[in-house]
């Protein structure tokens, strides 16, 4: 069964050899993961393709998550949804992330400051979700991402910046999935990203202007924090091109975040 775009299979995550990795886990782990703000509800046939398992399997998989309250099923619909006992692993991860405390006042400072959107994510998979996202004060912004929200990795500057962060090691493994994601389009992605590379190296921050939204320019920099578990994050600042001008971002807003980030850091050594 072909993937859909936009999914990814268990081997783009962990070694299929791995014996420490439970499999059948994983696998209610990917079910759970298909239900998203625009595919609120689901039936068996449409998870199947999404994750690209068998549908006998995620009958058993969506029977199981169902009486564990991780799903609820519509009879009327004949189709799932994500249940309480989800919402209560994310409001406790949000709630007790030490990481979102120290960092939310900064991001505030930053979007009244930029009168931009200013917000914290971390990995996921090929992607980046947000853990916080902050709205200036008096105007309306165009990037209204949400706590749980995805953007890609290879084009966002929030993507890149956390690659930059990578091991050499680690950073190759994520670059050659995202090649094998889209053969076509990884001799664009790969020089944006080397690009960033770059950029990191010679500001500090990374930049993407209006490759991921035409309309959008955004600034993203890397924290490495002892107490979260991926030891990585990352704060960004993103608004309307026009709002958020190359000058700047050069001038400015980029120099600015990376002294934001460096003291979320030093914050994070005092814990």
């Amino acid at each position: 069964m072909d993937i859909q775009k936009g999914s990814e299979k268990l081997s783009e995550t962990k070694p299929s050899k791995d014996r420490q990795f439970v499999t059948a886990l994983a696998r209610g782990l990917d079910v759970l993961r298909c239900f998203r703000v625009e595919n609120p509800m689901l039936g068996n046939q449409e998870i199947a393709q999404k994750t690209g398992l068998p549908k006998p399997t995620i009958s058993r998989l969506t029977y199981t998550l169902t009486e564990l309250g991780y799903l609820n099923y519509s009879k009327a619909f004949r189709k799932y949804q994500l249940g309480t006992a989800v919402l209560s692993l994310g409001y406790g991860l949000l709630t007790n992330n030490e990481i979102v405390k120290i960092a939310r006042p900064f991001l505030q400072e930053q979007a009244d400051y930029c009168q931009a959107a200013s917000g914290l994510a971390a990995q996921d998979r090929l992607n980046m979700i947000y853990l916080e996202n902050i709205y200036p004060n008096t105007t309306a912004v165009v990037l209204r991402n949400r706590p749980g929200d995805r953007i890609p990795m290879a084009v966002t500057a929030t993507g890149r910046a956390f690659l930059c962060a990578l091991s050499e090691e680690k950073r190759n493994y994520l670059m050659d999935q995202i090649r094998l994601r889209d053969e076509v389009k990884w001799p664009a992605l790969k020089s944006g990203i080397e690009q960033s590379l770059k950029d990191y190296q010679d500001v500090g921050y990374c930049r993407s202007f209006g490759e991921w939204k035409k309309e959008v320019n955004a600034i993203a920099v890397p924290i490495k924090s002892p107490i979260s578990g991926s030891n990585i994050m990352v704060i960004n600042c993103g608004a309307a091109a026009f709002q958020m001008r190359r000058h700047a971002v050069e001038d400015d807003f980029g120099p600015r975040l990376v002294q934001i980030a460096q003291l979320i850091e030093s914050q994070l050594l005092r814990l």
